[in-house]
């Protein structure tokens, strides 16, 4: 946002969204919409969406930054999504004036081009770079080590903390527990976790690998990091600030 006005774009990227088995919005001329400061939402032109899909509920939608949206049901073949896309007419941008935005979580799918994304679209200002390093990383978890390796995998992601990425051979992986947890990230894929456990004490959900991690991150696959924000860390013989984060 910038000095109070939530910031458009026009998308480059061909989107659709689809919802039991139809595809309810298919555009090449999306805005993106960055209702939050970390990544975009899809607004699609009101003409390249099935609006004979989209039931009135009656209610409206109240932004103070882009005005008013009625709120409609997605039904497709008696499937409902209650409340799940918004028709902005009166609004305080003109380039969302008849345009549809949904919500991301009540529809199945979502591509760019020909490729599903997950979890919300993507930043086109977030960069992830994968360097192999020949620093040294120590992560000690309550006073014992449980990494120590000189051939980490950096990951350097736009607007977050660097991550080391550290071969599981390198890790104590005697202390590690798995952990039912699974998180999804829109760059990255799908994380699976570890709880350390040291003296008897569970810490949990402190590591993580991506196992099958998308192409373009390819280099961390099965590599182990851990939250900086939990663990302290040691580069090079130096000891690290535990970074503050919202999200960890």
């Amino acid at each position: 946002m910038a000095g109070g006005r939530v910031r458009v774009e026009d998308g480059k990227k061909w989107i659709r969204v689809s919802f039991g088995g139809l595809v309810v919005a298919d555009s090449r001329r999306v805005r993106m919409v960055w209702e939050v400061p970390y990544y975009p939402r899809y607004y699609f032109p009101l003409s390249d969406v099935r609006t004979e899909l989209l039931v009135p509920t009656g209610e409206i939608r109240r932004s103070p930054s882009r005005g008013l949206a009625d709120i409609h049901d997605v039904v497709v073949a008696g499937r409902r999504a209650p409340g799940a896309a918004f028709v902005w007419r009166d609004v305080r941008l003109d380039e969302i004036a008849d345009h549809v935005s949904f919500d991301w979580e009540a529809m199945d799918h979502w591509f760019e081009e020909d490729e599903e994304v997950f979890v919300h679209a993507r930043d086109p200002y977030t960069r992830i770079d994968v360097l192999q390093s020949s620093r040294h990383v120590e992560v000690y978890v309550a006073g014992t080590k449980v990494a120590d390796t000189a051939r980490p995998r950096l990951l350097f992601e736009t607007g977050l903390p660097v991550r080391a990425y550290m071969p599981k051979t390198d890790v104590r992986l005697d202390l590690l527990v798995p952990s039912d947890t699974r998180t999804r990230c829109p760059y990255k894929g799908t994380a699976r976790y570890w709880h350390v456990v040291v003296d008897g004490t569970v810490h949990e959900d402190v590591a993580w690998a991506y196992e099958t991690p998308l192409p373009e991150v390819a280099g961390i696959a099965g590599f182990l990091a851990f939250w900086d924000e939990k663990v302290d860390v040691v580069v090079d013989g130096v000891p690290q600030e535990r970074p503050e984060r919202p999200f960890s």
